[in-house]
């Protein structure tokens, strides 16, 4: 993770760290505060406790964002400060829909100059986001839409449940916008919790979300997503989603903790390692298996 991050997170970059409500990358948001990584644009579909430890270490001076919050939770108190407050700084916003999110990250994807949608009708976000644009259909004079931009991160940082040396990577579970995000992206890390055999993919074919010709780097990181989830691997650690409300509350709480969990750990294996195998333990999810399926034989 430290030499991915070194090598293709630059200062100024536009991030995208992609994931929906499971493999949300926290090692690599940490190793990029742990970096000192700084005047970053970071992009994400639903900023939560990550962005806000992000924001938190001093390397964003801007959010592209859609839902934010601390999922079941409450608010993202050092994101509040930045916006609200301008404490310690200002932090520059620019807000969509999640669908506005994954157009944008679709017409990124496809090479687009924009992409149309519908559902910003009877709704306040073009007011505030002069980017969402009402055009008129070309083959309809009557037909009125709005189009967004399209999104292509300087970097996409996607997690998968395991993936080859060559960046094959399969998901399975709840599907975000990994996919878009990565064929979107100029350069794309995949974290995985397994690297895995090139025959171990081939078996199962359909649950490759990512093809290896898109990805410049992979990072074996077990529990790297935590306190997200991976489907299968480990579950949501819910308490720290609760304590993280009262930690972000007070800026200097929040400070000791990015000392004692980010800046003075040198690497996820420590923080893995600070919370002690009795915790991973706790997370393990029962066995759930999914039938095999036949692919046919080569005459």
């Amino acid at each position: 993770m430290r030499d991915a991050v070194a090598d293709l997170v630059r200062d100024g970059d536009t991030v995208a760290i992609e994931g929906f409500t499971h493999l949300i990358c926290f090692a690599a948001g940490h190793e990029i505060i742990r970096q000192r990584k700084r005047d970053l644009t970071l992009a994400r579909m639903t900023p939560d406790v990550i962005y806000d430890q992000m924001v938190a270490g001093g390397v964003a001076s801007k959010l592209i964002f859609s839902w934010l919050g601390n999922p079941g939770v409450g608010s993202l108190h050092a994101i509040r400060r930045r916006i609200e407050d301008h404490d310690p700084e200002p932090l520059e916003i620019e807000e969509y829909s999640h669908f506005g999110m994954v157009c944008r990250y679709v017409a990124g994807a496809s090479n687009l100059p924009f992409f149309p949608i519908r559902s910003y009708y009877e709704s306040d976000i073009p007011k505030v986001n002069p980017k969402i644009v009402p055009m008129t259909s070309p083959y309809d004079d009557a037909t009125e839409v709005y189009v967004v931009p399209p999104l292509r991160p300087d970097v996409s940082i996607v997690h998968a449940q395991r993936a080859d040396a060559s960046g094959d990577a399969q998901i399975w579970g709840l599907l975000g916008c990994q996919k878009e995000a990565a064929f979107a992206g100029a350069r794309v890390i995949v974290v995985c919790e397994e690297v895995v055999e090139e025959s171990v993919i081939r078996q199962d074919p359909n649950r490759t979300a990512i093809p290896g010709v898109v990805v410049d780097a992979v990072v074996e990181e077990p529990f790297a997503c935590h306190p997200s989830f991976a489907q299968g691997y480990y579950d949501r650690d819910n308490a720290f989603y609760l304590d993280w409300d009262r930690i972000a509350r007070d800026p200097e709480t929040l400070d000791t903790w990015l000392k004692e969990w980010v800046f003075d750990l040198g690497t996820h294996a420590d923080y893995r390692e600070k919370w002690g195998s009795a915790h991973w333990d706790a997370l393990r999810p029962g066995d759930a298996m999914s039938g095999e399926v036949d692919y046919g034989r080569y005459a």
